[in-house]
């Protein structure tokens, strides 16, 4: 069974997709001594060739990739919801995308990945054993993300090498297999599949300070994955107004506006104004929105940007992503 890479410190850092994971703050992460991850959600497996290529000449420290596993294709009208939020469209002079659902060229990904392995591969959103299987055979480690005790004895079944944690306080996509998993907070979803298993396991959830990664290497797990905490780095892709939003007390909540599936991030004016009429429609709402969110980047507008943040965003610290890795490291 291939082994997750031996690091010096026990963070990892979580694959933000959409941009916010840059190969610079990979190789940063890296050569910090956590583990890296290129996230390869949203990407064609041409870019994801482009990313990790781009990572491996920044560093030799080894690091992984994440990908997407494909949602159930679902033929969910996205009509009624389109008119909710066309007038914010209008606002910021773009027209809404064409919704649509898409396997985020996973075959593709896949087959670069085996052909061209990693050390490491984490699955999200699903568990594929086949998948598992391969990856594995060409020597990478295959970590799972569950969000359930279910979740993670099914993962351990079809032969997951570690499992990751995502609790409830975790910002950005939710990693559960299906959309009616409830989010659990990270305290009791480690203590329950602690007692399951004894694979090694990554926790997630608002981690933010040293104290918190304290807490959960305690608790049992093996490692800390952290994502916010590495947003206001200088090698992050998130946008200023995002990172600006990070440092300002402000609530969190779970939405499923901005893709159609549940994600958490800052509570603003267009999570407030569409929530109700919020629908599960994954990836087609994300599709619907993706243009009216990047003209709002664009517009430095916190008010219609999916800003995804964990409950600990406040923490996150302006700093190179090296120092901020040694600041979380007990």
């Amino acid at each position: 069974m291939p082994r997750l890479p031996q690091i010096e410190r026990p963070i990892v850092q979580s694959p933000m997709a959409g941009g916010a994971t840059t190969p610079e703050l990979v190789a940063a992460v890296a050569d910090a001594g956590a583990l890296g991850f290129v996230a390869a959600g949203y990407l064609t497996a041409g870019q994801l060739r482009d990313q990790i290529a781009a990572v491996r000449e920044r560093t030799r420290t080894p690091f992984g990739a994440n990908l997407f596993v494909p949602w159930p294709r679902q033929d969910t009208s996205v009509e009624n919801y389109a008119k909710h939020i066309a007038p914010d469209a209008d606002r910021l002079g773009v027209e809404l995308g064409t919704p649509r659902w898409d396997d985020d060229d996973w075959a593709a990904k896949l087959a670069l990945l085996l052909a061209d392995p990693l050390p490491v591969v984490s699955l999200t959103f699903g568990c594929p054993a086949d998948a598992i299987a391969a990856l594995q055979h060409v020597g990478s480690a295959v970590a799972v993300t569950v969000t359930t005790v279910e979740e993670a004895r099914s993962a351990a079944g079809a032969g997951a090498d570690a499992l990751l944690l995502q609790g409830a306080e975790a910002g950005a996509h939710r990693g559960s297999w299906s959309p009616d998993a409830e989010p659990v907070p990270l305290a009791a979803l480690l203590a329950d599949v602690r007692a399951t298993t004894d694979l090694p396991l990554v926790a997630a959830g608002g981690l933010a300070d040293a104290d918190a990664v304290r807490t959960v290497l305690r608790d049992g797990a093996a490692y800390a994955q952290v994502g916010t905490a590495l947003l206001r780095a200088p090698e992050s892709g998130a946008q200023q107004a995002h990172k600006d939003a990070l440092a300002r007390p402000a609530e969190t909540a779970i939405t499923r506006t901005f893709t159609g599936r549940r994600a958490r991030g800052i509570v603003n004016a267009f999570l407030r104004e569409h929530e109700d009429a919020a629908i599960d429609a994954y990836p087609q709402v994300h599709h619907l929105t993706r243009p009216l969110r990047a003209a709002a980047a664009r517009a430095g507008d916190p008010d219609r940007m999916a800003l995804w943040a964990g409950t600990g965003h406040s923490s996150a610290l302006d700093a190179p992503a090296a120092v901020i890795v040694r600041s979380l490291t007990p």
